[in-house]
């Protein structure tokens, strides 16, 4: 789902999960977690700091694996560094964080939002991320591929 009206897209990806909110949500608080489940397909994670509560930082690479070179990094050739700041956390129900790339390149380089929202279905936990101003180097198919294999990585990491 695109919105394109205000220059920046919206992107936003749900997958509902056979697991509790409570699980789901505590995987956002552990950044040992975060680094097993919040890479997609193909990358890896490594983060450097990491303060999960409201004006919280945390800063992380993301690591395209050896060998795949029909992608690039936005920071080096094969890595992106992302710098965060928590913003909300409501417990069992939304985490929400600004997002910012660090790019030489500007259609890369910015702010976006993502909003990480959490509510129990039948089966489980019904999961939406919602990015906000996405960059617009950033193409769409690949960031909708990024947010369901980050979804798919969520539900193995808690199910």
């Amino acid at each position: 789902m695109a919105d394109v009206s205000v220059g920046r897209r919206t992107d936003s990806a749900t997958r509902v999960i056979a697991a509790s909110p409570q699980a789901i949500y505590q995987a956002f608080l552990d950044p040992e977690a975060w680094v097993k489940w919040l890479p997609p397909e193909g990358m890896t994670g490594h983060i450097y700091e990491f303060e999960p509560r409201a004006g919280g930082a945390y800063r992380m690479a993301l690591t395209y694996s050896k060998g795949d070179q029909s992608t690039r990094g936005k920071t080096s050739e094969d890595t992106d560094v992302v710098e965060g700041r928590f913003l909300e956390l409501a417990r069992d129900e939304q985490v929400v964080h600004l997002v910012m790339f660090k790019s030489d390149d500007p259609v890369f380089a910015g702010e976006m939002k993502m909003r990480w929202s959490v509510s129990p279905v039948p089966g489980g936990t019904k999961v939406t991320i919602t990015c906000e101003n996405v960059p617009e180097g950033i193409r769409q198919e690949d960031h909708d591929a990024g947010l369901q294999s980050t979804l798919k990585n969520l539900a193995i990491f808690v199910e």
